[in-house]
C-alpha cells in the first residue's frame, strides 16, 4: 500500500507492494479468487472495509493502491466509500484505466493507483478535486512511496536506494525484490518500517506477470506466512484503443 516497485526483467513484469498500516487495524485475509462484476479477481482482503490495496484479474490487469495523491493531506471524513472498495470496482473490469477515467470520485479520499494492463503502465492520482493520468514507460523501472507517510525528501532517498539496488543486480528475481522490500535498515522511513509499534509494514504482495499467467505472492510479515496463487490470463473481449 505504501511502497510499490515496478520492474521488467527478461519478459517478466514484477510489481511488489509493501503495506504499511496502523497495527491496531485487523490483519488482512490471505488472497483468494473472487468473482466481482463477472470478473475473477484475486486480492488480499482488508476485513475492516472489505476492500484491498493490491489486486490482479483474469485479464492480466494488476492494480495497486497507495494512500494520498501528490502530497500529504488532512483527512476529512466521512467519505462516501473506502479507497479499497474503489480499487475493487476498478480492478473487476477488463480495462481499469478506462474505468477510472469515468468513475465518480467525489467524496473519496485522495489516492494513487498503479495500473498495469495490456502491456500498458498507467499512474493515476486523485487529489480530492481532480484526476491526473500519466502513461509511463512500461520497459523502465519505477518506484512509488505513499505521500501520506513519506516526505518528498524521503521519497527521493528511497528512489536512490532503488536505483542502486537495480544497478547492483544484473539478474532480477522475485526473491531479490522481496528481500529488497524487506530491508529494515531504516525503521522510520525505509522500506520495511516500524514506527514505535504503531505503524508497521504488515505484509508484502507481489505479482509476476507473463503473457499466459500471473503468479500472486503474499507474505504476511506478522503471521510469517506466504501464500501463492496462479491466475491464468485470458484475452479481453473488447478492442483496446
Amino acid at each position: 500500500m505504501c511502497t510499490v516497485s515496478y520492474v521488467v526483467h527478461q519478459g517478466t513484469v514484477f510489481i511488489t507492494s509493501n503495506r504499511d498500516e496502523q497495527t491496531a487495524r485487523p490483519l488482512a485475509f490471505s488472497p483468494e479468487l473472487d468473482k466481482i462484476n463477472n470478473t475473477l479477481v484475486a486480492y488480499p482482503k482488508d476485513p475492516k472495509a472489505g476492500g484491498t490495496w493490491f489486486s490482479v484479474n483474469e485479464y492480466g490487469a494488476i492494480s495497486v493502491l497507495l494512500n494520498g495523491g501528490f502530497e500529504k493531506h488532512i483527512p476529512a471524513p466521512p467519505y462516501r466509500k473506502s479507497r479499497g472498495l474503489v480499487l475493487l470496482d476498478i480492478a473487476s473490469t477488463q480495462f481499469p484505466a478506462e474505468t477510472i477515467s469515468e468513475y465518480l470520485l467525489h467524496e473519496i479520499e485522495p489516492f494513487t493507483l498503479v495500473l498495469f494492463n495490456q502491456k500498458r503502465l498507467t499512474e493515476f492520482r486523485w487529489d480530492g478535486k481532480k484526476k491526473h493520468f500519466s502513461d509511463l514507460d512500461e520497459n523502465h523501472p519505477h518506484l512509488w512511496s505513499s505521500a501520506t507517510l513519506y516526505s518528498p525528501e524521503v521519497r527521493n532517498k528511497k528512489q536512490v536506494a532503488f536505483e542502486d539496488f537495480l544497478s547492483g543486480n544484473v539478474e532480477i528475481t522475485s526473491e531479490l525484490l522481496l528481500d529488497f522490500h524487506a530491508n529494515e535498515d531504516d525503521p522510520e522511513n525505509g522500506f520495511r518500517i516500524n514506527r514505535s509499534e504503531k505503524v508497521k509494514t504488515l505484509s508484502t504482495t507481489q505479482a509476476l506477470f507473463s503473457d499466459s499467467k500471473i503468479v500472486l505472492k503474499h507474505k504476511d510479515l506478522v503471521k510469517e506466512t506466504t501464500d501463492v496463487l496462479d491466475i491464468k490470463v485470458r484475452l479481453a473481449t473488447k478492442d483496446h484503443s
